[in-house]
């Protein structure tokens, strides 16, 4: 097995800040499939001219995270992908370990690293650790796709804007009895949270939870029924209306905050597509 057997997804949404480090932690060789949810025009000139591994798609309109993907996937003509996260770094053995593996271990739907993201050097492995493990998720800043398998199971639930993909997408390959196995010497890097340029950190904040309270309640919802969902979000549903009406008064950034995290559940409640969107 060869790089040519690989094709690298990436989606960004005002990613300039971190794109450019994570694209030169990948070897050229390496087919990269850049997913822009805008019509921004000069970034993809930007990328494609100074990256030509890199194909950036352009959405025109942000279309979320699980969807952009899908339109990446669609596009793979190799056996495996990568999905990454714009705030990734991968070491220098990074892809080397993942073929390494898949030599000995092709049996498998997902493959994660190391979940432990803040990890950047193999020095921290003791000889002797264990070479996998099979789980029921990982984390999807990093998923290694077995894309024959995949295929026949489905990609990301496009209902889903932001927040519990990936790990929908894992309940379903469990359920389909696929494999999902992590192996600890593999290592990326993962900021976290910071994908999105720092310019646009207050409005992002109010789309984290706006998106994480209607994820919430549509993945249990899907997976263990209405009654489950409702025990899981009521108690975040009334604490969120209570603390929108107290900020209100005093403090302006946390009432928007729980504004939206109650508008997020009850539109989630009412059926309402995860439509909400800020402008930036």
């Amino acid at each position: 097995m060869t790089y040519k057997d690989l094709t690298i997804i990436i989606t960004t949404f005002k990613s300039e800040q971190k794109i450019r480090e994570c694209l030169s932690s990948i070897d050229p060789q390496v087919n990269i499939i850049l997913i822009e949810n805008s019509s921004s025009i000069e970034f993809k000139k930007d990328i494609e001219s100074n990256f030509s591994n890199v194909s950036c798609e352009l959405t025109n309109d942000n279309l979320g995270y699980g969807k952009a993907n899908n339109i990446g996937l669609k596009k793979v003509k190799t056996k495996y992908a990568l999905i990454l996260n714009p705030d990734t770094v991968l070491s220098s053995n990074t892809l080397e370990l993942f073929f390494e593996f898949i030599k000995t271990n092709e049996d498998f739907t997902i493959l994660g690293p190391n979940q432990n993201e803040k990890l950047s050097i193999l020095d921290n492995h003791k000889k002797g650790e264990i070479e996998f493990f099979e789980t029921d998720k990982i984390k999807g800043y990093a998923m290694f796709l077995n894309m024959e398998k995949l295929k026949s199971i489905g990609f990301y639930d496009e209902n889903i804007f932001l927040y519990l993909e990936e790990i929908d997408l894992c309940k379903r390959v469990k359920d389909a009895y696929g494999k999902i196995l992590i192996c600890p010497k593999i290592i990326i890097f993962h900021y976290g949270g910071q994908s999105v340029n720092n310019d646009y950190a207050n409005q992002i904040e109010l789309t984290r939870n706006w998106h994480w309270m209607w994820s919430l309640f549509y993945f249990n919802k899907k997976h263990e029924g209405s009654f489950i969902a409702y025990r899981v979000t009521i108690k975040k549903f009334l604490s969120a209306f209570i603390k929108l009406i107290y900020y209100f008064f005093i403090n302006k950034n946390k009432f928007l905050i729980y504004k939206h995290r109650f508008l997020g559940l009850l539109n989630s409640y009412l059926g309402n597509k995860s439509k909400f969107r800020v402008k930036v």
